[in-house]
């Protein structure tokens, strides 16, 4: 009788009735068309239930996946929205002015710079020196100048 007991309470446990249930899937979902190149807004996003168990895991379950990113491509109401679809904003975009800073051993010289290529925070650039055509490399910083390196 025991046995039988301990066979029922192990066969509920397994079929799930006692527990925790695991959490329901959710997927975030824009509520109208976002085009390629806009920053996605979080009034522009909707977090839905996931009812497709075939989808792709490869998609944003939470705003701050997506909010304040910028589109890679278009995304259409209703579907989920694909981490790869998204980037981070550029700190320096090919063409704008930039200061470049180069420091060492208490020296720092800073002079205007034109990135060759955009880039975000942490990338590695080439820049070219407004004023005198010389091109470098720096690391785009938080502040949006570019850390030049030594040759």
């Amino acid at each position: 009788m025991i046995c039988r007991t301990v066979f029922a309470v192990a066969a509920l446990l397994l079929a799930g009735v006692w527990g925790a249930t695991a959490a329901e899937p959710v997927a975030v979902i824009p509520k109208g068309i976002i085009y390629p190149g806009q920053i996605v807004e979080p009034h522009m996003l909707e977090i839905v239930p996931v009812t497709n168990r075939n989808i792709r895991r490869d998609y944003a379950s939470s705003m701050e996946q997506v909010a304040g990113m910028i589109t890679r491509r278009t995304l259409l109401p209703g579907r989920v929205i694909p981490v790869s679809s998204v980037r981070e904003p550029y700190a320096v975009e090919r063409g704008s002015v930039v200061t470049m800073v180069f420091s060492r051993d208490g020296l720092t010289i800073t002079a205007p710079g034109s990135p060759l290529n955009n880039g975000m925070v942490g990338d590695f650039v080439r820049v070219r020196n407004v004023g005198t055509g010389v091109t470098v490399s720096g690391t785009v910083m938080a502040d949006g100048t570019i850390r030049v390196v030594e040759k």
